[in-house]
């Protein structure tokens, strides 16, 4: 049997980690959250197949935390997508090594 796709949301929103989760999860993903994203820099192992992660997180600019995790060879190749409720901001999120970005609120079938 395949594995489950594992995806990790990191949000200090827990209205967005608890309904993005179990959207996630009803569509047969494997979810972990955060509210810190900081915390995704210290991440050692069971990497997820893709990190959801809001720009603005327990007051670390999620950019910044995109640009280090591309600089790390072991985390260098996780897909992420950067989400935001700040529309104008999206060329920025690609600039920092986002491979995509979602506009705060979306529609669950536009993350899926």
């Amino acid at each position: 049997m395949d594995r489950l796709k594992k995806i990790m949301i990191a949000d200090d929103d827990p209205g967005i980690l608890d309904a993005v989760g179990i959207m996630l999860e009803y569509e047969g993903y494997e979810v972990q959250s955060t509210p810190d994203g900081a915390a995704l820099l210290t991440m050692d192992g069971g990497f997820p197949d893709l990190l959801l992660l809001d720009i603005w997180t327990s007051g670390v600019d999620g950019r910044d935390i995109c640009k280090q995790l591309r600089q790390n060879e072991r985390t260098a190749r996780i897909p992420i997508v950067l989400i935001s409720a700040s529309k104008d901001i999206e060329h920025s999120a690609m600039d920092a090594g986002a491979d995509d970005f979602l506009a705060k609120p979306f529609e669950i079938n536009d993350l899926l």
